[in-house]
């Protein structure tokens, strides 16, 4: 099967795009760049073909011949969509279903497609895939708006699916830091300190970027009529965990820092997520990770690589940090797009995840 996958240069992307790979499949990125400096250790066997352009402008051509689409290029994360919320609609949203819209005129027969957990945002209940989405945020909105404009696209050639990810966590050579476990690693291994200033009672959805990766892998192979036109809450029923217990792993895999807890800090996204349909539905799909492991498994990547408080601090490995760096800098300009470099006289434009 010939893929092509967005943001093969982002945190899950490089991930993903190896395990297509050795899987057997053809892969072709499409990529932008912005996070080419959050490299943090070798440990890929194998990288892809990557198109550096964006997604508000591929071609139907840089699609040909494609069986599949898995789209995760978008720009990450709450915060940074709370600072630039008009650019983050025109990117995650416009962006997104323009992309479904010409892979459709391309012919091609697959679009995976990257949501979220976070369009639940507050649930009292435990919520599934039929549960109504209640998005707090400009990202968890925007992930919303795909999956209803996307849907309607869906015929008898082209199949979308949506992935509702819970929030990830686990090394990756394009390391994240600001998403939950990885932050308290972090922090924990090079401060010694998890300083929580909330009382750690939220409850969030986990799940191992290796495991979403096994789950598109799962789609990609899955009979059509198993997955058009549908969507999967993507992690596992038992790994919902309350903030403070995903802080609590953290302190099994690094028993000698400290761990302290504040008041509630008013932050309300709060849920329960169900992961029952995407187990039954795709044969032999089960997630390997849960948090503790994944834990230990970044303490022994920071342990290899003697991971200091700089790295971990820096703009390399924080979706927001990076995006405002680039945009002070005048690298980037006002809609995202790469400006010409003088020095070069050459410009890549692209969004990624």
């Amino acid at each position: 099967m010939k893929i092509v996958v967005t943001g093969t240069e982002g945190y899950l992307g490089a991930l993903l795009a190896p395990t297509l790979l050795e899987s057997g499949h053809s892969v072709l990125g499409i990529d932008t760049g912005y996070y080419k400096q959050g490299w943090l250790y070798n440990g890929i066997t194998a990288s892809v073909e990557t198109l550096a352009k964006d997604i508000r402008h591929v071609t139907v051509e840089d699609l040909a011949g494609a069986d599949a689409v898995v789209h995760m290029a978008e720009l990450s994360n709450d915060p940074l969509g709370e600072l630039i919320p008009d650019v983050t609609y025109v990117v995650n949203h416009k962006g997104s279903v323009r992309l479904a819209e010409t892979a459709k005129a391309a012919g091609v027969s697959r679009f995976v497609y990257m949501s979220s957990c976070s369009v639940y945002g507050v649930a009292e209940d435990t919520v599934d895939e039929t549960s109504a989405v209640n998005p707090q945020t400009a990202y968890a909105e925007c992930k919303a708006l795909v999956e209803r404009d996307v849907a309607p696209l869906a015929d008898d050639e082209f199949s979308p699916v949506f992935m509702r990810n819970a929030t990830a966590y686990g090394a990756s050579p394009r390391q994240r830091f600001d998403i939950v476990l990885n932050n308290l690693a972090g922090l924990a291994y090079t401060t010694g300190k998890i300083a929580m200033t909330s009382d750690g009672s939220p409850w969030r959805p986990l799940v191992h970027g290796l495991d979403i990766a096994k789950s598109i892998r799962a789609v990609l192979d899955a009979p059509r009529e198993a997955i058009h036109n549908q969507i999967f809450n993507v992690g596992d029923s038992e790994q919902v965990y309350r903030v403070r217990e995903i802080a609590e792993a953290v302190g099994r895999a690094l028993p000698e820092a400290e761990i302290t807890f504040g008041e509630s800090n008013g932050d309300n996204r709060s849920y329960k997520v169900n992961f029952d349909k995407i187990h039954s539905t795709l044969e032999g799909f089960r997630c390997d990770w849960n948090a503790d492991k994944g834990a230990q498994q970044l303490v022994d990547v920071f342990k290899a690589i003697d991971l200091d408080e700089a790295t971990f601090k820096g703009k390399g490995h924080t979706r927001l940090k990076q995006l405002e760096h680039l945009i002070r800098t005048e690298q980037l300009d006002k809609e995202l797009f790469w400006r010409v470099q003088p020095t070069s006289g050459i410009a890549a434009t692209g969004t990624a995840k």
